[in-house]
């Protein structure tokens, strides 16, 4: 995927984590967190924020149980991805989201980075987990 932008999001019912790739769709970068307003305000943020920043696919965490079955957000998670792909015109895929909080966490917690800063920083960092994960199983050369 050359010269192409992919989001990452990790969503939740009041904050979404947003990343982004580079334009070799190689590295993921966290960016931002949105919080979340109506689903017609969200859908219309991201839709402009697609159209911005010239992506060509969006990624969102699903939230999967953790025997892989999928869970009651699931269902939310995927009807938010049908609205923003309808809306936008751009493909949405899912990637399972199990433990990606914990890593970020993990990551935050190795960089000595105190509990409050973490907290604000854990929703944008999961975003970039679960795109670079994405990249990384289906997006090999």
């Amino acid at each position: 995927m050359q010269n192409t932008r992919i989001m990452g999001l990790d969503y939740g019912k009041a904050r979404i984590g947003v990343a982004f790739s580079d334009l070799s769709a190689t590295i993921s970068t966290a960016d931002h967190i949105y919080k979340a307003q109506s689903q017609e305000s969200d859908i219309a943020y991201f839709s402009k924020l697609i159209k911005e920043k010239s992506v060509s696919l969006v990624v969102i965490g699903l939230p999967l149980n953790a025997d892989g079955t999928e869970s009651e957000m699931s269902a939310v998670v995927r009807k938010f991805g049908e609205l923003l792909a309808d809306a936008s015109g751009v493909k949405v895929a899912f990637q399972d989201e199990r433990f990606t909080s914990f890593e970020a966490e993990e990551l935050l917690k190795e960089a000595h980075i105190k509990w409050e800063k973490r907290k604000e920083l854990l929703d944008k960092v999961s975003a970039q987990i679960i795109l670079q994960n994405y990249m990384d199983e289906h997006l090999k050369k």
